[in-house]
């Protein structure tokens, strides 16, 4: 059976919160205290997942910032697109973020974070040529990881047609695009596309994006990093739709 070592206090008490993943051992080291460490001992109870307290050199080995506690538990599973597009209609409009070949792990779980801070529905990556939803991905997004759903597909174009039939619009984020995210409506059916940190978006993805869109910004440095290009367009999003259902109101 496979498993892996998740560390850190975010994202061992969002697996347990979460209990999307078997939870094989809690790891806690006995020179750390506190809250979280106690919340952590009581969800472990209640679930009736054994508890050891290993040596220092158990966490150094492994993980730097390990806070003094670990757990081994299942990979993460991915969901289905059909399963997540139907989760996501029952809190219409549909709202979506697509990574076009984010490598690095920091950036994926930082997008990840916000994805889930913003109300997006789920994330949807390709299979191949992508960080993997590995241990550092859900650190790297405070355990959010463990609560969004992720759809690792084969081919993101097709999966993007898909979705378009579903009533999806796609806004391809690009530097260089004449409309900023403050002037495109973004209060329908929406899924932002998110390119690679280097190369950006694909030639392909670019072309099935329904519209690209920018980041206003000044001063001398050409372009965010991928991360908080991302965020800013998923809040810009959140912001639209308060606005509109306040409207509305």
């Amino acid at each position: 059976m496979k498993s892996e070592n998740l560390f850190g206090i975010h994202p061992v008490r969002e697996a347990l919160l979460a209990g999307r993943r078997t939870i094989h051992t809690l790891y806690i080291s006995e020179s750390r205290g506190g809250e979280a460490k106690d919340e952590i001992l009581a969800l472990a109870q209640e679930r009736g997942i054994g508890v050891q307290t290993p040596d220092a050199g158990f966490f150094r080995s492994q993980d730097r910032g390990h806070q003094g506690v670990a757990a081994r538990v299942s990979p993460f599973k991915p969901v289905s697109l059909e399963s997540m597009v139907k989760a996501g209609a029952e809190k219409a409009p549909l709202f979506f973020l697509l990574l076009d070949e984010i490598n690095d792990p920091q950036n994926c779980g930082a997008l990840i974070r916000t994805a889930l801070c913003a109300g997006v529905g789920g994330v949807i990556m390709p299979d191949k040529r992508s960080s993997p939803l590995s241990p550092a991905v859900s650190k790297a997004s405070a355990g959010a990881l463990e609560h969004m759903p992720v759809a690792r597909i084969v081919n993101l174009v097709r999966s993007m047609q898909y979705l378009k039939d579903q009533g999806v619009w796609f806004y391809g984020l690009d530097a260089s695009a004449a409309h900023s995210v403050w002037e495109t409506d973004l209060t329908g059916p929406a899924a932002i596309v998110v390119g690679n940190e280097g190369k950006g978006l694909r030639s392909l993805v670019r072309k099935e994006c329904d519209q690209l869109v920018s980041i206003p910004q000044s001063g001398p440095l050409g372009s965010l990093n991928a991360s908080v290009a991302g965020a800013v367009t998923m809040y810009e999003v959140m912001r639209q739709r308060n606005m509109s259902g306040k409207q509305k109101g």
